[in-house]
């Protein structure tokens, strides 16, 4: 790690449980933000609802027992389009589908991108104020925010993702400067061209944490990490946030040939699926990990973010990980 979690002023414990970012949204929001885009209704309107739901997914992890919190994204639409929509020189094209029966609207870069000033800090100000727990900040990063815009004004790629970098620079300096010690960089498209990697992806990353004071994770889900695997580990982060029970946890098989080097956030609940894991089932792929990797190098938290489900299932499916994991600690301290 760039700095302990001592130096951070952290106190976590060993197997620390956290979730990746969304949650679902409650159906007076949805609707609301509905509203919104077909401009019946105006951005202030929404800001209760949002705190509303904000605080109540604050109360829940609490509850549930999480040791590093998220805010949920409720003020978030697409991880994409939030941010381009909050950056100059971005346009928003039509809707295109990302997966399943989802859609989202591509941003076009259109000028230089320029930074207006801090897009996710206010909420994350908000959400941490509820809380003595630690609040992840999370930012959706360069490559993916590059990768899934149309760019009609850089020369090519890589010229786009580096002044991307640049931008969220500034928005990772200012949540560091009121305070948040853990912060997520989101990068689910960091696998689409390997190529990339070496070449500009991870200067990118090196742009957005490089000489800064907080422990970095970077969330990758859903990509072909064979082809990437062990070079992303390059990634100048503390931590690598990755989908494991999505895909059986066969990413342990490369492990155990080219062994895993930095933290790991292990995922341990499907989002994709509707079923509610039981706690055996769980605490198997834990001890999974173990197997792999030390237990102080491990974090838990689901494969990704958890908006595609519902309220219920979401709480029940983060009640059997902290439980699953309750359970890991009992048998590491015997």
């Amino acid at each position: 790690m760039a700095v302990s979690f001592s130096e951070l002023g952290l106190d976590l414990p060993i197997l620390p449980t956290t979730a990746v970012g969304s949650y679902p949204k409650p159906p007076e929001l949805k609707e609301a933000r509905r509203k919104y885009l077909r401009g019946k209704l105006e951005e202030e309107d929404l800001r209760p609802l949002e705190e509303k739901a904000t605080r109540d997914w604050i109360e829940t992890q609490e509850e549930i027992g999480l040791d590093v919190l998220v805010d949920g994204e409720m003020y978030r639409g697409d991880m994409v389009a939030y941010f381009a929509r909050n950056l100059e020189g971005f346009e928003m094209s039509g809707l295109v589908r990302s997966y399943d029966n989802r859609y989202y609207r591509k941003p076009v870069i259109k000028d230089e991108i320029r930074w207006r000033g801090p897009i996710t800090l206010d909420y994350w100000k908000f959400a941490q104020a509820l809380t003595d727990k630690p609040m992840k900040g999370v930012i959706t990063g360069p490559y993916t925010m590059m990768d899934w815009s149309f760019d009609e004004h850089y020369p090519d790629r890589r010229a786009a993702c580096l002044a991307l970098a640049r931008i969220l620079r500034k928005e990772v300096e200012a949540l560091v400067d009121a305070g948040a010690k853990i912060i997520q960089v989101d990068e689910p498209a960091i696998s689409a061209r390997p190529e990339e990697l070496p070449k500009f992806a991870e200067e990118a990353m090196r742009i957005v944490t490089e000489n800064l004071d907080a422990y970095f994770i970077t969330h990758i889900c859903y990509g072909a990490f064979e082809f990437i695997y062990p070079e992303m580990l390059n990634l100048p982060v503390d931590n690598f946030d990755l989908e494991m029970s999505n895909s059986d946890l066969d990413l342990t098989g490369l492990f155990k040939d080219e062994p895993f080097t930095e933290d790991l956030s292990f995922g341990v609940v499907d989002v994709h699926s509707h079923v509610v894991e039981d706690e055996d089932t769980v605490k198997s792929r834990i001890d999974r990990a173990m197997e792999v990797l030390e237990p102080e190098k491990l974090w838990i938290d689901p494969d990704c973010g958890l908006k595609t489900r519902t309220k219920e299932e979401s709480i029940e499916k983060l009640k059997r990980m902290v439980s699953a994991t309750e359970a890991a600690r009992d048998e590491l301290e015997v």
